[in-house]
This record gives C-alpha cells, structure tokens and sequence, in this order.
C-alpha cells in the first residue's frame, strides 16, 4: 500500500494567482503572488473562492490547508486596487464581501499555515480559518489605520474574540503593534509554532488525521465550536446536543463504536 505522503496530486484547474493540489484525502491551496508578497486582491479572492467551493463539494477531500510563500503567507490588501474607489460604489457593490463568503460557509474544515506577514488582510484571511499554525517568523497584524482606514474583513471582530480587547485595541489602533509567533500562540491565535520549513507538512499532518475521521462528525463538529461564537451558553448547548443526537443516525458512529468495543481501527465510509 502507498502512503499518501507520497503521493501528490497537482490540480489540473489553472489558476493565475494560486497553485493548488491533493495529499490523499487533503487539498493545498497556496497563493501564489510572490512578487507582491501574495497581496490580496478581488481576482485572487475569486480563485481562492472558486478553489475551496470545488473541494468543500468534492467528497474525495476531506480537510484543506491553505498558506503562501515562506516570506509571506499575505501581507496585506492589493492598496493600488482599491485606494481610488469610492463609498457609494463600495456600499452598492458590498466591496470585500466576497473576500468572506466562501470561507464563512465551508463545511470541511481549513488549516492555514502562515509564515512571514500576515498582515491586514493577510491577518484577516488567516483567521477566517478554522486552525491556524505559524513559522516561528510569524508576524500578525492589522496595520489599516496608518491607510487612514480600518479593518474590513473581520479584524476588528475575529482578532478582538481571539486576543481580547486590550490587546486588539492597542493593535488596531496604532497600526504598528504585532504580534510574533509565539506571542500569537500565546494570546490563542496560533494552535502551534513550527520552524518554517516544516509548518506546511504539519499542517498537512493535521488537516489528514482530520480528514480520517468520519467526514458527517467532523462538519458537525465544526459547526457547533463555530455556533459558540453567535450563541448564548443554554443555546449553544441545546444546538450541540442535538447534534450530537443527530450522530446517531449516521453509520460512522455505529462503526466508530462498534471498534472501540471491538479494540480496532474504525473504517469510516464518511456517511
């Protein structure tokens, strides 16, 4: 039997502005804008968008990883794109609104692997994510008021739920306040810290013991940790219990069970 290590599968979809591939059951998505340290822009946004919809339908995958290059996973927004734009065809046209979509409606889950800046949106993509790792020469954060202009893709509201306010405030607020790898760790940004020549390979590792697992428990799963940030205590957990009620329905935990009683490997069929 091959280990699925070995074998890599390039996408055969062709996109300018991201590379993308398959480990087993783990698809790698990685921007590909090195010249402009992979800045983030509507085009890229649309393949990023186009990439992880094909694979959140896809039932060969399980989990997806996405990073950039090794100086930076994203350093920001493409400025020149959007500092000549204006407020009336930014609030008709919802401008950054499809940097969000996809990711905010992804049922398998997603692992990024941030080296280098992940600065402004680079930050913000980051922690659309559902686990984030980082190079041990990580930087974070959200450098939009030195633009004369504020966060507008999650960073006031996802680093404030994952840093605190104190913390966010004095980020957001000088613009020049960021956070190292292990700072982010600390703070409970980060899951982990990895020399940066093994971060993409450990979190390939996570994203396929993810993607192991029975594929309707790992969605549900996700779902109710993400519903702990838009519930209350009793709501959360009356929406996890009947989740976890609605497990039962589904052959893999019959199976999971049935192996823990039996002392074996279970063999999930994602059903």
């Amino acid at each position: 039997m091959v280990d699925d290590m070995l074998v890599v599968t390039t996408d055969a979809q062709a996109y300018k502005m991201i590379l993308t591939e398959t480990q087993g059951r783990v698809a790698i998505i990685t921007l590909n804008r090195p010249k402009a340290l992979n800045a983030l822009c509507s085009e890229l946004f649309h393949e990023i968008n186009d990439a992880l919809a094909r694979f959140d339908n896809d039932s060969s995958i399980g989990a997806v990883v996405l990073t950039g290059s090794e100086r930076a996973f994203a350093a920001g927004a493409d400025i020149k794109e959007m500092k000549d734009t204006e407020f009336i065809g930014n609030y008709k046209n919802n401008f950054l609104a499809h940097w969000t979509e996809q990711l905010g409606r992804m049922r398998k889950p997603v692992v990024a692997a941030v080296n280098g800046y992940a600065l402004g949106g680079g930050c913000e993509l980051a922690m659309m994510c559902d686990i984030i790792y980082a190079g041990e020469k990580a930087v974070f954060g959200q450098p939009e008021i030195n633009l004369g202009t504020i966060p507008g893709a999650g960073g006031t509201q996802r680093l404030t739920r994952a840093v605190g306010k104190s913390k966010a405030m004095e980020m957001i607020l000088t613009g020049s306040v960021n956070l190292d790898a292990m700072e982010a760790k600390t703070y409970g940004l980060v899951s982990a810290v990895f020399p940066p020549e093994l971060l993409v390979e450990e979190a390939i590792k996570t994203a396929k013991k993810i993607a192991a697992k029975g594929a309707v428990s790992v969605q549900m799963a996700k779902e109710a940790v993400n519903q702990a940030y838009e519930l209350n205590l009793s709501s959360g957990l009356h929406f996890e219990r009947r989740l976890f009620q609605a497990t039962f329905a589904t052959k893999d935990q019959k199976e999971g069970m049935d192996a823990f009683a039996g002392k074996r490997k279970p063999n999930f069929v994602h059903e």
